[in-house]
């Protein structure tokens, strides 16, 4: 891996620039941060106005429209790649390092009997396309960030949907055989491997897939997040049959809007390789060990 950049307090530098998108969701805040702790500059671009903090100015902006990005050492995008990728294709940023967030749902959702989740499948690879195509062109060094399962802030929209779900109801219903493997990654990891891969400054395309730093069943998942909650919520395990009508009566009340190809995958296993990410980006993920806050559903 690259040096990490100066930090300006110690070393009396010019602070290096960042242009930071998505910086006011669940992983941009936390990279914000980081960011601003090893002394750079963000300037972060919102939809809507926000007031300037200390190392923080704010723009607003909407990609794929978002004006120009020269000027700056480094792009950052921790929002959606294909509209990054728009956006970087034809905006002009010489050869400042690009870091993207995209998702393992490149090599998960290829294949879904969903078209709707092959369509999000195609797109992440057009935009890691477009992107590598871009960054080419300008010798710039481009490093994709794909995560699995997000938690942690109780913005995403699978384990804090579940929190929420069985707050309400005080259980969660599952398949008997919801055992594929799966590998929850907290946005601080998150955070921390994106500042890591922004030190990256040789030309070049590097993507790393990043897990979460322990894999559990998908049962053993959803029973650590029930028992997160105050008070916990009971977790009910179903036969596949029994499971499948249930969730057909779920879906017809609104219960959940999740469909078959989802609720099949949880006997898939969906595993992934953090080898890269811990060699060159110094990447350690937290086993997962949620608590109530976790969720943002807590209840006295």
């Amino acid at each position: 891996m690259d040096p990490s950049p100066s930090v300006p307090s110690q070393t009396g530098e010019t602070p290096l620039r960042v242009l930071l998108f998505g910086a006011s969701g669940q992983i941009g805040q936390r990279v914000c941060v980081r960011l601003r702790q090893q002394g750079w500059q963000v300037v972060a671009v919102s939809r809507e106005a926000r007031a300037a903090a200390a190392g923080v100015e704010w723009r607003r902006g909407e990609l794929p429209d978002a004006g120009d990005g020269g000027g700056f050492d480094a792009i950052a995008s921790c929002g959606p790649l294909d509209l990054f990728s728009q956006w970087y294709a034809h905006a002009g940023s010489g050869r400042a390092r690009v870091v993207a967030f995209g998702s393992t749902s490149v090599h998960v959702k290829h294949d879904s009997p969903d078209p709707a989740e092959r369509d999000v499948a195609a797109r992440l690879r057009e935009a890691e396309t477009r992107l590598a195509d871009a960054a080419g062109m300008r010798g710039a060094a481009l490093t994709v960030l794909r995560p699995t399962l997000v938690y942690g802030t109780g913005q995403d929209r699978n384990l804090s949907r579940i929190a929420a779900l069985a707050r309400r109801h005080g259980f969660f219903v599952l398949p008997h055989d919801a055992r594929g493997l799966r590998q929850p990654v907290h946005v601080d990891d998150l955070a921390a491997a994106m500042v890591a891969a922004l030190a990256r400054t040789t030309p070049g395309v590097r993507a790393y897939d990043l897990p979460g730093g322990e894999t559990l069943a998908y049962r053993e998942m959803v029973a650590r997040v029930l028992a997160a909650l105050r008070p916990p919520a009971r977790l009910l395990v179903l036969p596949g049959s029994l499971f499948a009508l249930v969730a057909r009566l779920a879906r017809g009340l609104g219960v959940h809007d999740a469909g078959p190809a989802v609720l099949a995958r949880m006997r898939a296993d969906l595993v992934f390789d953090a080898g890269a990410a811990r060699r060159e980006l110094g990447y350690a993920p937290r086993p997962f060990a949620p608590d109530a806050e976790t969720f943002g559903v807590d209840r006295v």
